[in-house]
């Protein structure tokens, strides 16, 4: 399985730009052929190698939370904390799920 790692453009010239992580401390050259040209500063989220798509602010916070939990569940620690939102609050049914009257 692959998974994307979100990463921030720190210089960028044409389609190849630097990008870097500062939480997982990487940096590398990414391959921008797929999202076009973007200026310094736009988070993309990265797969060996090339930015395959463009992270909407958003949802930036989201990814890195999210990644956040995954490794510290491989740590075997709690995941709670990263989803706040979730924790203690009652699943609902789709509405093609729920009883029609």
């Amino acid at each position: 399985m692959c998974i994307g790692i979100p990463m921030q453009i720190v210089q960028s010239e044409g389609l190849v730009a630097i990008c870097r992580n500062d939480e997982e401390q990487r940096q590398e050259k990414v391959d921008l052929s797929l999202v076009g040209e973007q200026p310094e500063g736009v988070w993309v989220l990265v797969f060996m190698g090339a930015a395959r798509e463009v992270i909407e602010p958003e949802a930036l916070e989201q990814m890195l939370q999210a990644r956040k939990a995954m490794a510290a569940a491989l740590r075997g620690e709690s995941v709670d904390d990263f989803f706040a939102d979730l924790v203690n609050r009652e699943p609902e049914l789709p509405d093609f799920l729920k009883q029609q009257s």
